[in-house]
């Protein structure tokens, strides 16, 4: 059961059975999905897992507005791991879509004890400078934080009324004893994530959050708050097609033509079929079928791929209508990057990672440690083959330095076959992440002053 295994967004230990996180969360694969100009980590499978990615591709496809969000913890020092996330968020970014990167200096001066000064201070010199290095585009990169944008706090209150303390301890594990500001902490992040719709910050359009497994309690939480405000529920059809039903709350009963104890106002519910029926002629459906006293109608002739812009037109009317109109996040997840010991990365355990500002003599001692897949003896490993899998420089290799995929496959078949030692694989490693991290110096440099670029108005 899904009570067995929980997914900690703050634990450092995570389960890396990925096959059953995916099948017992409700996650969807990415096999059978249009890839674009697929990326490294879409190619070796980094990415292994989605929810309602098939809307932003689709968006992607009809050059529609969309766009990718991804926060930072402004309280340590930038590692290979984060560098996964802004690969992913540049590979977005490289189909058409529009960044928004929040940094969470509340959630740090509430959890970690740090001043909202050093935050930004941090935020600025360890990532932001790093974004811009990896390859982020500044003409459409907005960086925000937290303290400086009260909407998002206030839109995590709104939505709180959509949830209460016990799904919470179901989601994270709460306890009587956990602190109020850590409670908190997962509204202002749905807020955070959906703010990005409204219409002063883009508006409504398609919002994927690329993240670790890990953090998908809250991509779960903020998914179910924002369909719970929605007035209008496609869903696929048993006979085919699919089918929209009205969603009535205590907020929208009247609009939505349900008088005083359950009545049906026929005028009003008429007036509202015409108006769904004017947002639906666009998309040139030639089957709609309604059903005004029960609150469907239903399009025989649509596909799932039509789901999508159905509920963009429906989202829209219900904005016009005075709801939140607000799209479910979209999500993708990557597996874990080991840790130079052969467990998780940490930024408070130096030797599990490796830093983007590392010297090249730092990085070369902690490549020469790490773990390996190799066997105990020159001898047992040229008979037996080494383990790519627990070998951590072939591991970043596949991950990070190595792009060439014919090469790292030769470089697997060497180690598995005993031809190439632990040694040999090491020495491979250092020399691609010297390049690697060469180039992030050098890019590094060209950005120091212009920092401010990536800033949205609200963060100078």
């Amino acid at each position: 059961m899904a009570d067995d295994l929980r997914i900690d967004p703050w634990s450092s230990q995570q389960s890396t059975d990925y096959a059953r996180i995916r099948d017992e969360f409700g996650l969807g694969t990415m096999e059978g999905l249009e890839i674009p100009n697929p990326s490294m980590l879409h190619r070796r499978g980094i990415v292994f897992a989605q929810r309602d990615l098939e809307v932003v591709l689709d968006a992607a496809r009809r050059k529609d507005p969309f766009g990718v969000l991804t926060g930072l913890m402004p309280s340590g020092r930038m590692h290979l791991g984060h560098s996964m996330v802004i690969e992913q968020v540049k590979w977005f970014q490289s189909q058409g879509a529009d960044v928004t990167i929040a940094v969470a200096d509340l959630e740090a001066h509430a959890t970690r004890g740090m001043s909202l000064e050093k935050c930004r201070e941090n935020a600025l010199k360890e990532y932001v400078w790093n974004y811009a290095a990896l390859g982020l585009d500044p003409e459409r990169t907005s960086i925000y934080f937290q303290s400086s944008r009260p909407i998002v706090q206030r839109l995590g209150f709104t939505l709180g009324k959509r949830t209460n303390l016990s799904e919470m301890e179901s989601i994270y594990g709460f306890r009587g004893d956990t602190n109020l500001a850590h409670v908190q902490a997962p509204m202002v992040q749905a807020g955070d994530i959906l703010h990005p719709q409204l219409d002063q910050y883009g508006g409504l359009r398609p919002i994927v959050v690329p993240v670790g497994v890990d953090q998908d309690p809250h991509i779960r939480l903020t998914r179910d708050l924002a369909a719970r405000t929605n007035w209008f529920n496609v869903k696929p059809r048993k006979a085919g097609g699919l089918s929209i039903g009205l969603s009535v709350q205590d907020e929208n009963s009247a609009k939505l033509g349900v008088g005083e104890r359950g009545r049906i106002d026929r005028d009003v519910r008429g007036t509202i079929f015409d108006s769904i029926h004017s947002a639906l002629e666009p998309l040139g459906f030639a089957d709609v079928l309604s059903n005004p006293k029960h609150g469907l109608i239903e399009l025989p002739g649509a596909t799932l791929r039509d789901r999508g812009p159905v509920r963009m037109a429906l989202l829209a009317l219900e904005r016009n209508l005075g709801g939140m109109g607000m799209l479910p996040p979209s999500s993708t997840y990557h597996r874990f990057a080991i840790g130079m010991t052969g467990d998780k990365m940490s930024s408070s355990r130096p030797e599990t990672t490796i830093f983007l500002d590392d010297d090249i003599s730092v990085m070369e001692k902690k490549v020469k440690r790490a773990f390996s897949g190799g066997q105990p003896t020159v001898e047992e490993h040229r008979r037996l083959g080494g383990d790519c899998d627990k070998d951590v420089a072939f591991q970043y290799l596949l991950t990070f330095f190595e792009t060439d995929d014919a090469a790292l496959e030769e470089i697997r078949r060497a180690y598995t076959s005993g031809e190439m030692l632990a040694g040999e694989i090491k020495k491979i490693c250092i020399d691609r992440a010297t390049e690697w991290l060469g180039d992030i110096a050098e890019k590094r440099s060209a950005f120091e002053d212009r920092i401010d670029d990536f800033l949205a108005p609200d963060a100078l």
